[in-house]
Order: C-alpha cells, then sequence, then structure tokens
C-alpha cells in the first residue's frame, strides 16, 4: 500500500490520506472586505474533489489592517462566517478536511496606512512603510483578536486551525530577535506573544481538535536565527498547546549569511525530520516535494507525517489522485463521476 495514500490519526481529526495543501494567498477578494468569495469556494473545493487529505485556507487576518493587502481574506467578523461555513460543507462532501491558517502580517502589511510589528523596524525594500511599535496593552488586545477568529472559525466548521508563526509574519516578527527589540515582557520574553496566541486560541476551540503551527525553521537574514532556536521555540509552543508543526523557512527579510535557500526538492524536509525528532510531534514537511515518489519516500523514511505540495497543487488541483495512482493505481479513489478515467 502506498505510503500516501494512508489515514492519519490525531485527536479528533482524521486524515483520508498524508496529502496537505498548504495555504497560498490568492489575493482575490475583490470588494476588499476579507470575505471569500466564488472564486475561493472554486478554488479549495476542486482541491477536495481531487483528493486532498487536508486543505488549509490561504491566511486569513484578524483584522482589516492585518493583511498582507486589501485583497485578502480575513476573519474579523461575524458576517464573514456563512461564506466559510458554504466553502467548509462542500468540501466536507467529497471525503476532505478542511483548516485555515489564522495570521497577521505586521510590518508586512503593504495596504495599512500605518502597519504595526513588534518594533518599529520597516521590512527591507520600497513597498514597505516603516511600522508603529504595538504598545503592551495592544499585544494583550491582539491576542483576543486571534482568539475570536477562532471562535469564528470554529463556528464555520473548520477541522483544525493552523497559526501562522513563519515567514516574517506578526507572530514571526515577535519571536525573532532581529523584529523584537522591545523592552517589556513581550521583548524579555520573545515567545510569549506566541504562547499567549496559542493559550487562547485553545480556549474557544474543541478539545478534540488539533492546533497547527507553521514556522520558519531558519532565517536566512544576516545574523538570524537557526535551527537550535526555532527548536526551542517549538518546545515553548508545543508546552503551551501546539500538537502539530508546518515546517518552512525564511521570509523575514533579504537573504544575507544564514546562506541561500535550497531549491532543490526537499530542500526543507531536514526541518520537519529535526523537529519531529527532537520534540516527538507529528509535522508537515513542505517545498518542492510535488514528485509522487519524493512525497512517498520522505513519509516512508520517517521524516515526516503529512505532506504539503503548494505550486504543484496549483498547477493541477487533482494532484493527489494522480499521485496515488502513479504509486499504486488500485488505490487512487477518484469520484464516482471520473473513475473511468482511472
Amino acid at each position: 500500500m502506498a505510503l500516501l495514500s494512508t489515514p492519519f490519526q490525531f485527536k479528533g481529526l482524521t486524515l483520508k490520506n498524508r496529502v496537505v495543501m498548504p495555504p497560498m494567498c490568492q489575493y482575490s477578494v475583490e470588494a476588499q472586505d476579507g470575505t471569500p468569495t466564488d472564486w475561493h469556494f472554486v478554488h479549495y473545493v476542486s482541491r477536495a474533489v481531487g483528493g486532498t487529505g487536508l486543505i488549509i485556507v490561504e491566511m486569513t487576518d484578524v483584522e482589516p489592517d492585518g493583511r498582507i493587502s486589501n485583497y485578502d481574506l480575513g476573519l474579523w467578523s461575524d458576517e464573514q462566517i456563512p461564506a466559510y461555513k458554504r466553502i467548509v460543507s462542500e468540501v466536507h462532501k467529497y471525503g476532505a478536511k478542511i483548516g485555515i491558517q489564522i495570521g497577521h502580517a505586521g510590518r508586512k502589511a503593504e495596504d495599512a496606512e500605518v502597519p504595526v510589528s513588534a518594533s518599529a523596524i520597516a521590512f527591507p525594500g520600497s513597498r514597505y512603510k516603516t511600522p508603529r511599535a504595538l504598545t503592551t496593552e495592544e499585544v494583550k488586545a491582539m491576542v483576543v483578536k486571534f482568539r475570536e477568529a477562532a471562535r469564528r472559525a470554529v463556528e464555520a466548521g473548520m477541522d483544525t486551525i493552523e497559526i501562522h508563526g513563519a515567514h516574517g509574519y506578526l507572530i514571526h516578527q515577535f519571536h525573532s530577535p532581529l523584529t523584537n527589540v522591545r523592552e517589556d515582557e513581550y521583548g524579555r520574553d520573545k515567545a510569549l506573544f506566541g504562547v499567549e496566541v496559542i493559550a487562547a486560541i485553545k480556549e474557544v476551540i474543541p478539545a478534540d481538535m488539533p492546533l497547527i503551527m507553521r514556522i520558519s525553521a531558519v532565517e536566512y537574514v544576516d545574523g538570524g536565527y537557526g535551527l537550535d532556536y526555532s527548536t526551542e521555540l517549538c518546545r515553548r509552543y508545543k508546552e503551551a498547546g501546539v500538537d502539530i508543526f508546518h515546517l518552512s523557512s525564511g521570509g523575514e527579510g533579504p537573504i544575507g549569511s544564514g546562506g541561500r535557500p535550497g531549491i532543490h526538492p526537499g530542500y526543507q524536509v531536514p526541518f520537519a525530520r529535526a523537529i519531529k525528532q527532537a520534540l516527538d510531534v507529528p509535522v508537515i514537511a513542505v517545498g518542492n516535494l510535488d514528485d509522487p515518489k519524493l512525497a512517498e519516500a520522505v513519509i516512508g523514511n520517517g521524516d515526516t507525517d503529512l505532506v504539503a505540495v503548494g505550486r504543484g497543487m496549483l498547477r493541477d488541483p487533482y494532484w493527489a489522485l494522480h499521485a496515488i495512482h502513479a504509486l499504486s493505481a488500485e488505490e487512487a479513489q477518484p469520484p464516482r463521476q471520473y473513475a473511468r478515467a482511472f
């Protein structure tokens, strides 16, 4: 039996296979109100039809100024819930599970009049503004905004929630020494903001719902942190309540002495393996894993529990079906309407 097609179970989440569609912003909310559109409905449902085990909705922001652009999704209002509920309901019809990535762009919020961050340090590049450092009271209020977005996600029927702590966005800005030079409690303990967000979200999600967190395992900028630092971050976040880690890298600035990231297939798998072994937690690996044999190998070798395929799934909504069919034709389970093609 192809390992890629084997079920995965953790707490109350059972996936029919090990294939994950990771969050990928669509920048398609033409009304700029944060509410999913027909594009999002077709985009996500088509991947469910295509056999994906777990779909994670793109970065969805906790306040309007938390968006990368005004064309991004949000969950800052109860009025946005029905549009997400519609997507969830249809995705479930095809045997897929669906989660949502909750986040805040922080200093990378390009359309915010005045972005906010851990500290008043601008992201490099002419299109980025210098952010305003959040006050201590505002940080605590931001934790509540994450909690409320998670509550709305649960009400919409999501099967899991992923916290975005990677790619140079707000939580990453707090836990990186490069972007957090605060003198309050959130500067003295750089993991504290993330820990409080986790604890707040745990208050409003079902006890059997796994909580996922995405982390940049290494920074590539001059003076950026490495795997030892991120391992300890993940240890703190696991203690706070994270169940599964989704391991990526970079996103916090221009490449410097931290070394240029690889672009070869599987270049980020070692990060997933390291966190899995150090903390004994399930992990999701990502990064040029769209060759079915490679995806099968990283599961078979024990490097990861789940395989995320991003750009490969943008090219092919039916990647999961095609990959499982390539590994073991008899195990592919297309919708009955498409069975004659398999």
